[in-house]
């Protein structure tokens, strides 16, 4: 409640010096306060609808920052890949970073890191569809010049995005639950993971006052990323980084509740918690991303960019191949870890200096 006092306050200013400092502060503090709401209602509702509500609730803000900012843009050019750039650092930092980090931390514990390969394969092939549907195919498409959608191609690759997505939900959540379930440990029997929880399940008071206030939290943490950004922008373009490295610091940003949450139930012996909320995010950030600006697109002026550049496509597709060769044992190791977060860091590296 704080960072969002603090974010009311400064929204229409232009902070610098010392309010950056303490706009940075109130930024770090609403990280940790999501990730502790976000477990509350997991607690509650169980998995994987616990993983499910956080992946939602930061997508849907983070379309809300992406549409606010191309609408408030000076110029149709300023943003016309702003989409693109965002949904795709969602998709690697999720895919390679969070589950790279997740899988770190469970094979330091264990040996090995142990998932339902049934379930982990699904969502890995739904966010590959999804990101070739939505990022790949528009570099290659000819109705429109340059890497573009024509009108109807968008509003195809929306609508199949929202469908996608939506079928991807009722198998996680009704058909095929059972697949997206911790796997069983010798400290947890049942495998439902109400063992790694202190006490009984919160009230129904408990988990809506929690998750009003995860709402408020990651609003506070989107919010609070986009007053620094000014000052992001500014250390780019002093480092000679491409103004696309903006997007990729917001989103690291925006995501850190889900890497946080991700990397505490990995230490829980929990990697298909973790997974589910890295590749949960990923196919949300493009099924809910894409429709989104799609709707907007009717009033918006301007170029929208959807289709990824050379070096994107060689990064999406060696994550494809070591996402698949990770998830498909059912088991994964240090190495697997490693693999993944070079992967991340090669993405990042690139992403100032390309």
């Amino acid at each position: 409640m704080l960072a969002l006092g603090v974010l009311a306050a400064t929204w229409s200013s232009h902070p610098d010096g010392p309010l950056l400092v303490v706009i940075g502060v109130f930024l770090a503090g609403a990280v940790p306060a999501a990730v502790h709401h976000a477990e509350v209602v997991a607690h509650r509702v169980g998995e994987p609808f616990g993983a499910l509500v956080l992946a939602v609730a930061v997508t849907v803000i983070e379309v809300a920052l992406i549409v606010t900012l191309m609408i408030s843009a000076k110029s149709g050019s300023d943003t016309a890949t702003l989409a693109r750039d965002t949904v795709f650092a969602a998709v690697m930092i999720t895919c390679n970073g969070i589950v790279g980090l997740s899988l770190l931390v469970g094979t330091l514990r264990r040996g090995t890191a142990e998932f339902n390969a049934e379930g982990t394969a699904s969502a890995l092939g739904t966010v590959l569809t999804l990101a070739t549907l939505s990022l790949v195919l528009p570099t290659f498409t000819t109705s429109e010049p340059g890497p573009e959608f024509s009108s109807e191609q968008l509003t195809f690759a929306a609508v199949a995005s929202l469908v996608i997505y939506g079928l991807f939900v009722f198998v996680q959540t009704v058909r095929h639950r059972e697949d997206y379930l911790p796997v069983e440990t010798p400290d947890d029997g049942d495998g439902d993971g109400d063992d790694d929880h202190d006490g009984p399940p919160p009230t129904n008071r408990e988990t809506f006052t929690s998750l009003g206030l995860l709402v408020v939290a990651l609003v506070a943490v989107v919010g609070l990323a986009k007053l620094e950004s000014p000052a992001i922008e500014d250390a780019i373009a002093a480092m000679g980084a491409p103004p696309s490295a903006v997007g990729v610091v917001i989103a690291l940003v925006v995501l850190a509740p889900e890497a946080v949450t991700a990397v505490k139930n990995a230490r829980r012996d929990r990697i298909q918690v973790s997974l589910n909320l890295a590749l949960g995010s990923a196919m949300a950030s493009i099924g809910l991303t894409i429709p989104a600006i799609a709707v907007a697109s009717i009033w918006l002026d301007g170029p929208l960019v959807l289709g990824l550049g050379s070096t994107q496509l060689v990064l999406l597709g060696i994550t494809a191949v070591v996402g698949a060769l990770t998830i498909l044992p059912g088991r994964a190791t240090l190495q697997e870890a490693g693999v993944h977060l070079a992967l991340v860091a090669a993405f990042l590296f690139l992403a100032v200096r390309p």
